[in-house]
Order: C-alpha cells, then sequence, then structure tokens
C-alpha cells in the first residue's frame, strides 16, 4: 500500500531526523537519488550522462537546494550543467558551491531571459527547483516564462519533490504549473501527486527513502496495490453455499432507463457476492441477458433476504422505492438517481453502512456548489460529503476517491482509464461494489475493492480503443484473476 502524508507531517518528521543526522545529511541523502534518477532519464533521452545538457530551474528554498546539489553531481559525470537561478542572491549557498565547483554555470533568470530561453530549448533535461512542497497558489510572475519554454522543449522534464505551482496537500492548481515527465518525491507521497487535477502535471512518479519517520496512523491518503486488494477479495470456502456468500440486492432501473439495471445486475453478478436479487420495472430486461438473476416485483420489502442493496441507477424519480431500501438494516450502496432522491436525514438516520457513489457533478448538486469547485477540490469535497451525510463516500472520477463516515485516510484508486468515461460504466461498478458489500466487506473496503477492479477491468475492455459499459463488466473476472495472480 501507498501511503501519502501532509506537508506538515513531512516537516517535522524531516526536523526530527535532521536533529540525529550531521549537518546537511538529508539534503544530500534527496540529491543523490535526485541524481540517479535524472542519470537514468538521460541515458534514455541522451543514451548518456556525459556530454549531455541540463537546466536546473532553482528557487529560493531548499527545494533549489536539492536541484543544485543533483546538478553537481551530474556535472562531475560530464554533464553540462547551467543552474538559472529566479532569485540570485536567495539561492541555496551551499548548492550553488557545490555546482561551481563541479564545473556547472548560473544565469540569472531576471538578467538574461534570452539565455535562459535558449539554454532551456537545448536541454536535454530540465529539472525544475522552482517552489518546495510549501508553495501556495501557481507559479509567479518571474516563473511562468521558464516553465513554459521547458514545455515547448524536446527535454525530457524531472520535478524536485512535486511540480512547482500545484498545491502538495490538496492536489488543487490554482494558476500555472510545471508539468512533469517525472516526479522524484522524498520521503513519502505528497497527496497532490496522486489526486487530480494534479496528479495529471507530475508524470510517473518515484519516490526515494530518506529515512523519514512516519507514522502510519498520520498518512493522509492509502493507495491499494496488488496485494492490498487480493486479501480483500471474498473467496468461497469449501462450505459455502450461495447464501453463505452473500445476496445482494439491486433495485434499479425504470421504463426509461431498463439498460441502467441491467448494467448493475452484470456489476454485481461478478463481485463475489452468491446470488443477485433484482426489484424493478425491467426484470424481463434482466432476465433476458442474465437468467441466474433472482427477480421480484414485489417491491424492495418482499424481494427475499439480501446482505446488502444497491438502490438508485436508472431509477428515474422512484423515491418510494429509494425510501424503502434506505431503511433496511443492511448495508446499501446508493447511486445515479437515488443521490437526488434519497432524504438527508434518512441517510443520516441510518445505522447499517452506507455508501454513495457520486460522480463530480452529482457530487456538486450534494454540496450545493459548481462542479468545477468539486473537480478542482476533490480531496475536500470528498470529506465533507462524507462528514455531512454520515456515510463513506466514493467520488468517482480520474482518480477515485474513498472516504469513510468516520475520517481517517482517503483512499485513492489510480487504476483506471480515460476510456471508463461511457455511459452506464457508473452502473457496473454500483453492482460491483454492492456485491462486495454482501460478501461481507465494509463500505471503505467494498468502495475501495471495487473501483480497483473496475479501473483495471476498463483497462483490459479498452486496450487504447472505445469499450462499453458491458465490455467492462465482461472484463472484472480477467481484473479479479489479475489482482489474485491466477
Amino acid at each position: 500500500m501507498r501511503t501519502a502524508y501532509s506537508v506538515e507531517t513531512v516537516r517535522n518528521a524531516e526536523r526530527e531526523l535532521m536533529a540525529r543526522l550531521p549537518e546537511g545529511a538529508l539534503m544530500q541523502r534527496a540529491a543523490a537519488g535526485l541524481a540517479a534518477a535524472c542519470a537514468e532519464v538521460l541515458g534514455r533521452v541522451a543514451g548518456r550522462v556525459y556530454g549531455s545538457r541540463v537546466v536546473l530551474l532553482v528557487g529560493s528554498g531548499d527545494n533549489g537546494g536539492d536541484a543544485l546539489y543533483a546538478g553537481a553531481r551530474l556535472a562531475r559525470r560530464g554533464a553540462g550543467v547551467t543552474a538559472v537561478l529566479l532569485a540570485p542572491e536567495r539561492a541555496h549557498g551551499g548548492g550553488l558551491e557545490a555546482l561551481r565547483r563541479a564545473g556547472g554555470r548560473t544565469l540569472g533568470a531576471g538578467a538574461e531571459p534570452d539565455a535562459a530561453s535558449e539554454r532551456i530549448a537545448r536541454a536535454d533535461l530540465v529539472l525544475d527547483g522552482i517552489v518546495g512542497i510549501g508553495g501556495r497558489g501557481g507559479l509567479r510572475e518571474e516563473a511562468v516564462p521558464l516553465a513554459d519554454a521547458a514545455a515547448r522543449s524536446r527535454a525530457a522534464v524531472v520535478a524536485v519533490d512535486l511540480p512547482s505551482g500545484i498545491d502538495a496537500d490538496t492536489g488543487r492548481v490554482r494558476g500555472d504549473a510545471v508539468r512533469a515527465d517525472l516526479t522524484v518525491t522524498f520521503g513519502a507521497h505528497k497527496p497532490g501527486l496522486l489526486i487530480d487535477p494534479a496528479r495529471e502535471y507530475a508524470g510517473s512518479v518515484r519516490l526515494v527513502d530518506i529515512g523519514l519517520p512516519l507514522p502510519a496512523e498520520a498518512a493522509e491518503l492509502e493507495a491499494l496495490q496488488h496485494a492490498d486488494v487480493a486479501r480483500l477479495l471474498p473467496v468461497p470456502a469449501a462450505e459455502s453455499d450461495k447464501y453463505r456468500r452473500g445476496v445482494v440486492g439491486i433495485a434499479a432501473g425504470s421504463a426509461r432507463y431498463p439498460g441502467a439495471a441491467v448494467l448493475a445486475v452484470s456489476g454485481a453478478l461478478r463481485g463475489g457476492a452468491g446470488a443477485v436479487r433484482y426489484v424493478g420495472p425491467a426484470g424481463d430486461a434482466v432476465i433476458a441477458r442474465f437468467p441466474e438473476t433472482l427477480v421480484s416485483d414485489r417491491g424492495p420489502e418482499h424481494a427475499g433476504r439480501v446482505q446488502a442493496w444497491v438502490v438508485g441507477p436508472g431509477a428515474g424519480d422512484d423515491a418510494a422505492t429509494v425510501d424503502q431500501v434506505l431503511a433496511a438494516e443492511v448495508p446499501v450502496l446508493i447511486d445515479a438517481d437515488g443521490l437526488r432522491l434519497a432524504d438527508a436525514d434518512a441517510v443520516r438516520a441510518r445505522r447499517a453502512p452506507t455508501l454513495m457513489t457520486p460522480h463530480a457533478g452529482e457530487a456538486a448538486a450534494l454540496l450545493g456548489v459548481g462542479r468545477e469547485e468539486v473537480e478542482g477540490a476533490r480531496l475536500a469535497a470528498v470529506r465533507e460529503l462524507a462528514a455531512r451525510y454520515g456515510a463513506t463516500v466514493l467520488l468517482k472520477g480520474s482518480t477515485t476517491l474513498v472516504a469513510a463516515a468516520r475520517g481517517g485516510p482517503v483512499r485513492v484508486n489510480a487504476t483506471g482509464t480515460s476510456w471508463l468515461a461511457t455511459a452506464g460504466s457508473g452502473d457496473v461498478l454500483s453492482g460491483l461494489a454492492g456485491s462486495l458489500l454482501a460478501a461481507g466487506l465494509s463500505a471503505v473496503d467494498a468502495g475501495s475493492a471495487g473501483a480497483y477492479l473496475h479501473g483495471l477491468a476498463g483497462r483490459f475492455a479498452a486496450r487504447g480503443a472505445p469499450a462499453g459499459a458491458h465490455d467492462v463488466a465482461e472484463a472484472v473476472p480477467r481484473a479479479w484473476r489479475d489482482v489474485r495472480g491466477r
């Protein structure tokens, strides 16, 4: 599992470690890892370090110091290194001296703008050390031309700790920012490297271990990996039958949207529960596609025993069904129309777990804000929804976030693909996660594992080309086997 920590937690850990180390040792650890990563990149883009051209974009803080010390190491290996100093009088003294001793050159960004742009245009690698993890807002005016020049160049762009201009704690991008091909981050991932929109600016991310003493309970984000998800997935035992494995109820679809019911059932059948009960007006369509489904037209209260409900996909204006499901004393997943129809007080009053699965537009409506506000501050939005409704919330998107009602680290999932932005994909996810709820997973684990499998299935289904929601559902077993190594 990957974890991400806030700037405050990282800074505290740095201070604690620096108190036990010789002066400057921690920066040298970071610079060594950074230089090694840059050398690998240069090997790919220039064939070797010796004779390559490297430009450092250097701000006034320790981030700039890391870049200068790394640049000195590359210069000693024969690279031609030029540091473009945004604030020459405030550049890191030790790093600047080390670079000059190694044969590196310096330019003032303000005094020699044309020379700086020309060096960037000819570079094989540009190292972004403008702003560190304490930066807020976008790039300052004097840094924007340098970022633009790097973007126009053919150079590989490597960010030091995080791309300058993004918010380390929230993932927000409030102005111009550097777009990196690789970000080399130190000690711990920062939330902004894992959450869009900032994640799009980070490129690939490499973590350099510098020995920070970071307590697991202080993590802001958790990102599950294959082994973590494999441990969560239900596996039937020898004595299992369909009822012991769990039964998930699907209350979805309408005369106008029967396909939503079919797709939710398709996800549920592949989600680990032993049986799927369907309640709603699309029973004929469901049975025609999935004859193994247990179909009822008597409403949720009379459908038979279930261990979890999914309600809302394609429900139209059927508020009565949503109300009945919310009254059930089993875990409930609320999606799509169900989010609009569910009474907020009824959700908060539930004693059994509740998992809400909005996309950004639905989350914005629930919060009473514009969609762009949710998309620009996804972490804050998912936490606010979870707190406001007393429910676990899965905020869908390019990076899916899962926040527990009780607080704690937010789960982040990045297995998806942009091809998942297709009609009905969310219905498949609802059925899949609801089935995991019925199989006994907690709301947080069901949402996290469901999103992980759904994202992998989307990749397998698309393979670089358009895919429909039914293709995603059919690829879930492959994703399941891939996670379990089978």
